[in-house]
């Protein structure tokens, strides 16, 4: 019998964990799945007899050792900067890893030894990384096998709220990891465009004019997500004039999102010790520290949405206290987005991916979309966690089947990856549309 260790129970394991019990009676695989929080594992585990619940801190060298020594399979969902300690005591044990989470320098310097010890460390196999890798590259294999030259590529995606369940004046609610939310654009943003290179600091990176249409939907603002200019290479589009991956969001939310970093308060500094007070009195600590507060008052009195947007928050309310004993600007926004942005039980979110290409074929142009809308069905069976999880969980199944021969360290950008994942995840629901017409020029 194989044994999967899973770390992390939270938002985006529900769908994974699911599947793989689903699966567990045929594959004949056990699976584990540790977390600090007990109740939750037992009610994501629900009894299963071929499952385990562990009880671990994952910064607890001891523990998490003897939990990888006992598996044949890891995968992590993990807070990013935990996955090296994983990464490192699976290379110790000699045990494949999986995660959802993007492949960083410290990861790659360990290729040679994963390499060299025929192991597979899977990273960038969830959403966005992940799905938005295959389904371009099907696509891109596509366009250059026919003898075609891509000339532009833009990437989109989001995780959003369903209209129905629309109603605050972000539209937006919280469907994975508050903490990144607020951490969203820090490092700024690296893109392509029009054969310009661009390299905006934090508090470029969220310009409402950013617009773009997306089939199925309509109009929605974007934001250049990180650092595009590593995956020109690995997509095969050196002779793209564009190329911008980017992250999705109302406009509305844009909007606020743009006021609430030019007043410093996503920011990490000043952290103030804090008696019992209420969020609007810290604000205005943070704000005289960052001396905002005229600013503040003024787009609370000229711009209505803003208004809202603050009210909607809690930033100014004074009728409950916030009881941990110290606060930076940042870890008061999350925690003020957990209680008011929260999806309720029945409440459906949204995830939303295109793709946009043009491209050159003989004498011709084309514009080809490939799109992909999927909702969630409430706030546990959400849209984020099957299109995080499920990738992962396909991966495992194919690779314990044997039809994922690789070693080393991989993203998942090659025909081996989508021809199987892709055509797996249509059949649970997650399939793009796709659109082309032929342009007079590109």
């Amino acid at each position: 019998m194989k044994t999967i260790l899973l770390f992390g129970a939270g938002k985006s394991a529900t769908a994974l964990i699911k599947y793989l019990l689903k699966k567990a009676p045929v594959m004949n695989w056990k699976l584990i799945v540790a977390d600090a929080n007990k109740e939750l594992v037992c009610q994501k585990l629900g009894g299963h007899c071929m499952s385990e619940a562990l009880v671990l801190d994952a910064k607890n060298e001891e523990e998490r050792k003897l939990a990888i020594a006992k598996a044949d399979l890891v995968i992590s969902l993990l807070p990013p900067h935990l996955h090296i300690l994983v990464a490192k005591d699976c290379l110790t044990h000699g045990k494949h890893l999986f995660t959802a989470s993007y492949l960083d320098p410290e990861i790659e310097s360990l290729q040679p030894e994963i390499q060299a010890k025929g192991l597979l460390f899977l990273y960038e196999m969830g959403l966005d990384p992940g799905i938005d890798h295959m389904s371009a590259m099907a696509i891109v294999d596509r366009i250059h096998k026919a003898g075609g030259t891509i000339k532009s590529f833009i990437s989109h995606c989001g995780g959003l709220i369903a209209p129905q369940s629309d109603n605050n004046p972000w539209h937006y609610k919280i469907s994975w990891n508050p903490a990144n939310v607020v951490a969203a654009g820090k490092q700024g943003a690296i893109f392509k465009q029009h054969n310009t290179l661009h390299n905006l600091p934090y508090k470029e990176v969220f310009e409402s004019e950013r617009i773009v249409d997306i089939d199925q939907v309509g109009k929605l603002a974007w934001y250049p997500n990180r650092n595009s200019i590593p995956y020109i290479s690995l997509y095969k589009m050196e002779q793209a004039s564009t190329f911008i991956r980017t992250t999705l969001r109302h406009p509305d939310f844009i909007s606020g999102w743009k006021k609430l970093i030019d007043l410093g308060l996503t920011q990490d500094q000043p952290v103030f010790s804090v008696p019992t007070h209420s969020p609007s009195k810290l604000v205005l600590q943070f704000l005289a520290a960052t001396k905002q507060h005229e600013q503040y008052q003024k787009w609370l009195k000229e711009d209505s949405l803003f208004e809202k947007q603050i009210l909607s928050l809690g930033l100014q309310s004074n009728s409950f206290k916030i009881e941990k004993p110290s606060y930076s600007p940042a870890s008061l926004l999350q925690e003020l987005l957990e209680r008011n942005l929260g999806m309720n039980e029945n409440d459906q979110d949204r995830v939303i991916m295109q793709h946009e290409f043009i491209y050159n074929l003989g004498k011709e142009n084309y514009s080809l979309t490939s799109s992909l809308v999927l909702d969630g069905d409430n706030a546990v069976d959400t849209a984020m966690a099957k299109t995080v999880g499920l990738p992962l969980a396909l991966a495992a199944t194919f690779f314990l089947e044997n039809k994922i021969q690789l070693v080393g360290l991989h993203r998942p950008l090659s025909y081996v990856f989508y021809s199987q994942i892709l055509p797996a995840l249509e059949k649970e629901g997650i399939s793009f549309k796709e659109k082309e017409s032929r342009i007079d020029e590109a």
